[in-house]
């Protein structure tokens, strides 16, 4: 039954952050905590051993956790946002968060266009401020298919 209530709570949570950080441009430290204190209940609920598949998890969502504060420290991302994609990369093997990263990358330069042409018609100047929270969360919804599917089998 968690390995179909866990991926429900997280999808939840997703959706969740998204919509907040559309209207405040922050999402909670809380969510991304329950996204991430999720995952472990998850591995456990599909059966992931301890040593690899649990360490190459940990090691996989650390890498891209390291590798978004590089873009935090250059002010191209809110932290949140860090927060969030390392929470979600405890959840999807490594094959699968490529997928999910490619897909918010996408889906975050669509928003970012989308959002600077309805700047430009509104002649508005001011710098555009994107709430990525919501490509990561889309991206996290659409890899969830994965987890639900196939947990883990590649």
């Amino acid at each position: 039954m968690l390995t179909w209530l866990l991926p429900g709570i997280m999808g939840a949570l997703l959706l969740s952050a998204g919509i907040q950080d559309v209207r405040t441009r922050e999402i909670a430290n809380w969510k991304n905590a329950a996204i991430a204190l999720l995952a472990p209940l998850w591995w456990a609920s599909i059966g992931l051993s301890p040593w690899p598949d649990m360490a190459v998890q940990v090691g996989g969502a650390a890498l891209v956790f390291a590798l978004f504060v590089v873009a935090f420290a250059l002010g191209q991302m809110g932290g949140g946002d860090v927060k969030l994609i390392g929470a979600l990369a405890l959840w999807l093997p490594p094959m699968h968060l490529l997928d999910m990263l490619l897909a918010m990358s996408l889906i975050g330069g669509a928003l970012t266009l989308a959002m600077l042409i309805e700047r430009r018609l509104r002649q508005d100047s001011a710098a555009v401020e994107v709430p990525y929270g919501v490509a990561i969360a889309i991206a996290g919804l659409l890899s969830l298919r994965e987890p639900l599917l196939n947990q883990f089998t590649q």
